[in-house]
């Protein structure tokens, strides 16, 4: 499911996760060359991905969990 991102914070780690609009948070680490996100480590870059939508996994395994809960059920 797709989520706005509303904001970022650091993980006990020290790595960069965005905050999603459903209040999930997802990792958006740079670690090349597996995976380029050179704009994780600034603040202006990171501000300018405020607003894209990311897909959620935890929202759709949340939506899939209930569907898996009220199927049979008559709900």
């Amino acid at each position: 499911m797709k989520r706005r991102i509303i904001g970022f914070e650091l993980d006990e780690e020290g790595d960069w996760r965005a905050v999603l609009d459903c209040g999930h948070r997802q990792h958006l680490r740079h670690r090349p060359p597996l995976v380029s996100r050179p704009w994780v480590l600034t603040e202006e870059g990171r501000v300018s991905r405020l607003g894209y939508e990311l897909d959620c996994r935890r929202c759709d395994e949340e939506m899939d969990n209930g569907a898996t809960e009220n199927f049979g059920s008559g709900a």
